[in-house]
């Protein structure tokens, strides 16, 4: 059972669960995908039907920052933790070296998806880069049938939000992958263009502040954390 927020239902799982739940979802029949929600698409499933459709249709669905573990405590209904997209995307790209699976990169600026393609395939031996295609594309068909061509097992999908959900979506079996990762900008730091927060900030539940700090541009869409919170306060007055 998933724990609402505001809407976008989320699997209460561990790090290590959302790993073996992804690689059963891989190992299974059919196409499936992932998401992983911060307050900021949780805001914008609020104001997007077709956004919510795809992101609570997803296989899958983690808790991306500090900001939705306070929301579903505040609600009462407390998540086992937060499960960043990046580390998340780690962990899998572990067991996939393990077993010798193939990714596919899609998304970033032209050239990011390459360089990230070469500092995965020089981080976990045994991960087999089947493809990259930057994101800036008008036809979706084209791009899924390269994928698909490319015998790919699991796509990572980096479109930013909410376009990234709903292209899984709706291109997801075209693609012939087994599991599409929605992961955001993660393709910039795979690749070195922008560097993750450092682990203090992290553990302190203030990697967005650390983000806002290096790109200040980003204050408009960090207004979207304290409007969530004071959703959050709105619904749970309203229970």
């Amino acid at each position: 059972m998933r724990i609402d927020v505001l809407g976008v239902g989320f699997d209460n799982v561990t790090m290590a669960e959302a790993v073996d739940r992804a690689l059963a979802l891989l190992h299974g029949e059919g196409t499936h995908y992932v998401v992983t929600p911060n307050p900021e698409i949780v805001e914008v499933c609020r104001e997007n039907l077709a956004a919510k459709i795809a992101v609570n249709e997803a296989d899958l669905v983690l808790p991306d920052g500090i900001g939705v573990i306070k929301g579903a405590a505040m609600l009462g209904t407390p998540l086992k933790e937060k499960t960043p997209g990046i580390e998340f995307a780690g962990h899998l790209l572990e067991r996939m070296a393990e077993e010798g699976l193939s990714l596919y990169l899609l998304g970033a600026k032209p050239g990011v998806a390459e360089a990230a393609a070469k500092n995965l395939a020089e981080r976990y031996p045994g991960l087999v880069i089947a493809g990259t295609h930057d994101g800036y594309f008008k036809e979706d068909a084209p791009v899924a049938e390269a994928i698909r061509q490319s015998g790919a097992d699991v796509v990572f999908v980096c479109l930013g939000a909410p376009k990234q959900e709903l292209w899984m979506r709706k291109n997801g079996p075209a693609t012939g992958a087994r599991l599409l990762c929605g992961l955001g900008g993660s393709l910039d730091v795979f690749a070195g263009v922008v560097e993750r927060a450092p682990k203090f900030w992290s553990d302190h539940g203030l990697e967005w502040f650390y983000r806002l700090c290096k790109e200040p541009r980003r204050i408009g869409r960090m207004m979207k954390l304290p409007l969530f919170l004071v959703h959050v306060k709105q619904e749970k007055r309203r229970k």
